[in-house]
């Protein structure tokens, strides 16, 4: 019995990072004094983490008036801010230039998830 317990140990540590390597990511590339990075803030930034898609690409934010982390030297930030990347396992997805209001980035934003696999609800 215990040698089953630890066999089915082992597989589920072993399925963990899978898993999670799988998981999307949104960058925020932004700058201090961006107006639409504000109104992300006031509109959407509250909300995100409790939205399915926000389960199935947590929020990352990226000051661009910093060195970019080195696991996102390969990514464009591209020349309007806000601009929202989604990665998956370090490649990018799809991107949002820019922040279209709240209407239209929930629909956007889904699209890349679920053209991508990450279908939210489902991550």
């Amino acid at each position: 019995m215990s040698r089953i317990v630890g066999l089915l140990v082992v597989v589920i540590m072993l399925a963990l990072p899978a898993a999670r390597s799988r998981a999307a990511e949104l960058v925020m590339f932004e700058r201090a004094g961006c107006v639409w990075c504000a109104r992300f803030d006031a509109e959407i930034a509250p909300i995100y983490g409790r939205t399915e898609e926000g389960q199935a690409a947590p929020l990352r934010r990226v000051d661009l008036n910093r060195p970019l982390p080195a696991d996102l030297s390969g990514i464009d930030p591209g020349a309007f801010t806000p601009s929202f990347v989604v990665l998956q396992e370090g490649r990018e997805i799809g991107r949002i230039r820019g922040y279209p209001g709240d209407a239209f980035f929930f629909g956007l934003l889904n699209r890349i998830l679920t053209s991508s696999g990450s279908t939210p609800g489902r991550s």
